[in-house]
Order: C-alpha cells, then structure tokens, then sequence
C-alpha cells in the first residue's frame, strides 16, 4: 500500500535519467513562474515536495496566489487536480460522495472529489483546511498517511497523490486548529506573501495575463513532470544522493538542539529556552528534512547533500513539527523563526 513515510518503485531510472529529469524540473519550475511572478523561492520548495513525494500546507493572506500556484503545478505535472473548500458544515462523506435528487425524484449518489479521478488522481487542494471539522481531518489525515480510503465496501487507493491545503491566517472566527498529527503529515508548511519586488508587484497590477486566471494558466506546458512517473524518480533521488557521516551528524545535532535549546546554548532574547519547547520535531520530521535535502542537493546537480541543502529547507519542514509552551505559542512565528536562526549560528557547521 503506498504510504507518504515510503516511496514506492516499480521502475528503476538511473544516473543519466536523473539527469534528464533535473532538466524538466528546471522548466517545471521556468513554467510556473509565467503564472506565479516573484515567487522563486516557493516554487523552488514546492518543486522540492513534488519529488520528495510530500504534502504540503500553504498560508499566507488572501489573493497572494496560493490558488494559481497549484492550479499551474497541476497543469504542468499532469494527472488529474482536484479541491474541495472547507467550511464549517462540511462533513466526511463530502470528500467521498454527495446525493442529489434526479428528474425522476430518485436519490442519487456520485463520487466525491477523492474518488472522481480514481488512481490518477495527482493533487487535492483543501483549500481553507481550518474551517473543516476535526472529523474531516481525521480523515483527511488517512488519506494522507496512507494514500487510501475506504468507501462503497472497498478500498480505493491514490498511488500517486500530493495533498495541497492552505490556511487562511487572517479570518479566525468559525476556524478549528489542525492537531499536531495532522501537521506532522505535512511535508512541508510554506508561506506565501505579497512579492516584494516593484517589477513583480507592477506587472501583478497592470499586466493584462495576470487577470484571466483560466487563461494564464491554460497557456503553460502541461504535463512536464508525468505525474505517473514521480514515484519512480523520487525513489532514485533518495538512493542516488548520498550523506556524509558529518552531515549526519550535523542533522542529529540540530535536531538535538531544537528539542532541548537551553541544553544546545541556544540563546533568544525574551525568551526562556528552558521552558520554550514543550514538545520537538519528530523522527519522522527528521527523516522528512533529510529527504528534502537530498532533492534540494539534486536539484543543484550534486550527488551528495551538504549543510546548505539542509538550511534550505529547515525551517519549511521542521518549524511546524516544534510545539511551544502556551505562554509563547501566540508568537509562535516569530520565536520559532528566531530559534532556528540562533540554531544555525550556534551549533557547528562541519
């Protein structure tokens, strides 16, 4: 059964086809920046979760393009695209099926958003995922974990799926927290914000391309990546780049670090970092930041991963896995942004 902790392959692709695959990533990655402008450094994290074979939660403010992201993502990595909006009275069964009344006044019922599509299902946006019910992400936590569900008395599996959701942070009201397992799924918790570029922010606001979202993104390349192939190359990805035995050790020392920062040096004004952390990453957080890594070093043709691939993908992967006390969770993303920038100055770099 595929499971988002493993990679499964039926195929092997080697050196030379890795080689060639960086090279349709690099228009993966070319392509959506025609529909998403100054957004390097997301598509690049985002580029990253599609070959780590990783789910992904997106914030950031209304209208900065979260939506167009991965409706362009799902154009260019083919397979089918699929969403659902969280709202306060969605329900379970609504990812699964719905019933209508038809002419004939007879009940219906029709596959929902997660089965439409069946194995070639490739991505599902939830989007607003903090107005759902806990009871749908529980569920929604199966579909993640274990890429299947159960419905119709079988079992319907998504061998090739990448889970998108995104919370809105500005609106509260009506709004339910993901639990700390639900986070733990996530790959990846990446923000986006407005571009601070002046040519980005200029082009958003008068170029006409940018007004049609259909349009836009019905103009890129599809299928660039080959949605069914992924599984395959991100398994090569990991076998193929290798880790020193002093970046191991650099990783464990880090994470040693982030779960007990008073003990590692680790130093925040205002901060009390022996009662800072209630509780920290976890193992397989840890695993999770080393894959990243190894697609962050391929994508910059190594075959080796180094301290900065690791750096470049920390926060994104293991900032939402640490769990403040409650006295400073309400400026958690301040604190946790200052605690892994004092962790990369303190402790030593091989």
């Amino acid at each position: 059964m595929p499971h988002d902790d493993k990679i499964d392959s039926g195929v092997s692709v080697g050196r030379s086809d890795l080689s060639e695959w960086r090279t349709r990533a690099q228009r993966f990655e070319a392509e959506i920046a025609k529909a998403v402008v100054g957004q390097e450094r997301v598509i690049r994290l985002l580029t990253i979760a599609l070959f780590a074979r990783g789910h992904v939660l997106l914030e950031g403010d209304v209208g900065v393009g979260k939506t167009t992201l991965l409706r362009a993502a799902a154009r260019c990595v083919g397979g089918a695209y699929e969403r659902i909006e969280g709202t306060i009275d969605l329900m379970p069964g609504d990812l699964i099926y719905h019933t209508y009344l038809a002419e004939d006044g007879r009940p219906r019922v029709e596959e929902g958003p997660v089965l439409r599509a069946g194995e070639n299902l490739a991505i599902f946006f939830f989007n607003e995922i903090n107005r759902a019910r806990p009871q749908v992400h529980s569920l929604l936590l199966r579909l993640m974990a274990e890429r299947s569900v159960s419905a119709f008395n079988r079992e319907f599996r998504f061998p090739h799926l990448v889970v998108f959701a995104d919370r809105n942070r500005v609106e509260r009201e009506e709004t339910f927290e993901l639990p700390a397992a639900a986070r733990d799924r996530f790959l990846m918790e990446i923000a986006i914000t407005t571009p601070t570029d002046a040519e980005a922010r200029r082009a958003l606001a008068f170029d006409p391309r940018f007004h049609d979202g259909d349009r836009l993104i019905g103009g890129l390349e599809p299928n660039i990546l080959s949605y069914a192939e992924l599984n395959d190359v991100g398994h090569a990805i990991q076998s193929e780049i290798k880790t020193s035995e002093a970046l191991e050790r650099y990783v464990l020392d880090l994470w040693q670090a982030v779960r007990n920062p008073a003990a590692g040096g680790i130093m925040i004004p205002g901060v009390d970092t022996q009662r800072l952390v209630a509780a920290g990453a976890s193992p397989r957080g840890l695993s999770y930041l080393v894959r990243a890594a190894r697609v962050a070093a391929w994508l910059d043709g190594r075959n080796m991963a180094v301290p900065e691939d690791v750096r470049a993908v920390f926060f994104e992967t293991m900032a939402h896995r640490i769990f403040f006390e409650p006295v400073y969770e309400m400026r958690r993303e301040i604190i946790a942004r200052e605690l892994i920038d004092a962790l990369f100055e303190t402790v030593a770099v091989p």
